[in-house]
C-alpha cells in the first residue's frame, strides 16, 4: 500500500532523449533557471541539471508538468538537497 501512496504523491516522472539533440520531461513541476547552456528542473522526483550548448525551450506545458528543450544535450543529473543547496549558493553568489 505504501507503493501506491508513493505513486500517488509524485506522480508520473519520465525523461527521453533523442539523439542528444531533444530532451523531453514529464512530471515537471517548475523550471528554477534556464540559459543557452544548462537547465534546472523542480521535478516530482527532485531537481534535474540538464547541460548542453544551444539549449531553448521547444515546449511547455505547465498544466501537464511537461518540458521539451532542443539543442546538444552533454548530460543531465538528479541533485540531492547537498548539490541543490552547492548549485542555490553559486547562483546566489553571481547575482549579488
Amino acid at each position: 500500500m505504501d507503493k501506491v501512496e508513493d505513486i500517488v504523491s509524485y506522480g508520473s516522472h519520465e525523461l527521453k532523449i533523442i539523439d542528444r539533440r531533444e530532451i523531453a520531461l514529464t512530471g515537471i513541476k517548475k523550471i528554477t533557471s534556464f540559459d543557452a547552456e544548462e537547465f534546472l528542473l523542480e521535478s516530482n522526483m527532485g531537481p534535474i541539471l540538464i547541460k548542453g550548448s544551444g539549449l531553448e525551450i521547444m515546449r511547455l506545458d505547465t498544466h501537464d508538468g511537461n518540458v521539451k528543450i532542443k539543442g546538444k544535450i552533454n548530460g543531465f543529473n538528479y541533485l540531492d538537497n547537498k548539490e541543490k543547496a552547492k548549485e542555490e549558493s553559486l547562483i546566489a553568489k553571481l547575482f549579488k
